[in-house]
């Protein structure tokens, strides 16, 4: 039986092509900033977003790590969606190496990266010596735990306008940035405009093995170049990976569209079956986190039930099932889901469990 990952997008292996692009690459010493590869995706990475500067990590999490080392002061206060993954999934590092507390905001349920402004506003510290000092605004692109909500430039201009006013920087954890470009039919740098910083994995809907790039401007770069070194992300001949970024980028864009519509295909079937309830967010992506609680039956039944059909996804809490499209999902592998989802007989996949 074939095997369909869909767990995550971080799961794609490298295309024959990018492996040899990886092999050609040139190498130099990445901490004496010698590496010519390293040096060019950050240009092309910093170009493509409309940044100045880039630097390149090992993943995500560190890349936003370093971005809020950067932005703020220990001690300061961070805003973020209620469950944006640099607060749900980042081993609270902004707190244990940041030093830095968190207040949390309820995401609009159709664009859960969309936080009401009037709620930033209130969240935001006001003088006085009791509080702590609000140091940065968070957003995230797609919104992950939002079924991969795609954030509109409309509504991050307005969540921005709010802090902008009070002097406060802006990150964006755009790991899947690019897939929200796709969705939205937009250059990413449209998408982008007027946060900080933005961080992006190219591990994800890019297709890369490894490695996320942070960008900012000039003078910030400067400063997260040397929080980089303090949580070892120091590399040296990391031109080898580097070059897996420059390709990703070069040849994997255009063809987030397709992980995007294919995604879509699932949520629409999985959409037709009783008790599923797909969350499903104005612009999606290709994040599929449906709902399991009205059939009765909790995630990992539902993951272990499609395992049995070569179907690999995940559990993202008790009644939430994600599947993810990518690189490595061809429409053949798609076709097959929505057979098999078409076709699951509820009542007897979870007897057949039950007398296991």
């Amino acid at each position: 039986m074939k095997v369909i990952d869909m767990r995550s997008d971080t799961v794609t292996q490298p295309t024959v092509e990018m492996r040899r692009f990886m092999a050609e690459a040139t190498v130099g010493d990445d901490v004496y900033q010698e590496d010519p590869s390293v040096v060019e995706l950050e240009r092309l990475s910093a170009q493509l977003l409309g940044y100045e500067a880039g630097l390149f990590v090992s993943s995500g999490t560190m890349g936003n790590l370093v971005a809020l080392l950067s932005h703020c002061q220990r001690g300061q206060e961070i805003i973020v969606e209620s469950q944006a993954h640099i607060y749900y999934y980042e081993v609270g590092g902004f707190a244990a190496l940041g030093g830095l507390s968190v207040v949390t905001i309820p995401g609009d349920p159709r664009c859960q990266g969309y936080m009401d402004p009037d709620a930033i506003a209130r969240a935001i510290r006001s003088s006085n010596v009791h509080y702590p000092v609000t140091g940065l605004l968070c957003l995230e692109n797609s919104h992950n735990l939002g079924g991969g909500a795609a954030v509109t430039p409309q509504q991050t201009k307005a969540m921005l306008a709010v802090t902008k006013e009070q002097g406060i920087p802006s990150h964006l954890d755009g790991a899947r940035v690019f897939n929200s470009a796709a969705a939205l039919g937009l250059p990413i740098d449209k998408v982008v405009a007027g946060i900080d910083s933005v961080q992006f994995c190219l591990s994800k809907g890019l297709g890369a093995p490894v490695g996320s790039v942070l960008v900012g401007s000039e003078e910030f770069i400067f400063h997260a170049r040397r929080f980089r070194k303090m949580v070892g992300g120091g590399m040296r001949q990391a031109g080898i990976i580097a070059a897996a970024g420059i390709y990703a980028l070069q040849n994997h864009v255009e063809r987030l569209v397709d992980d995007n519509r294919r995604a879509a295909q699932i949520a629409a079937t999985l959409s037709t079956k009783s008790g599923m309830k797909v969350v499903a967010p104005e612009v999606p992506t290709n994040i599929v986190l449906v709902n399991t609680e009205g059939t009765g039956h909790e995630a990992d039944s539902w993951v272990r039930a499609l395992d049995s059909k070569g179907i690999v996804c995940g559990a993202m809490g008790q009644h939430l099932v994600r599947l993810v499209t990518h690189l490595d999902v061809t429409q053949d592998d798609v076709d097959y889901v929505c057979e098999c989802l078409a076709q699951l007989d509820v009542k007897q996949a979870f007897d057949t469990e039950k007398g296991k």
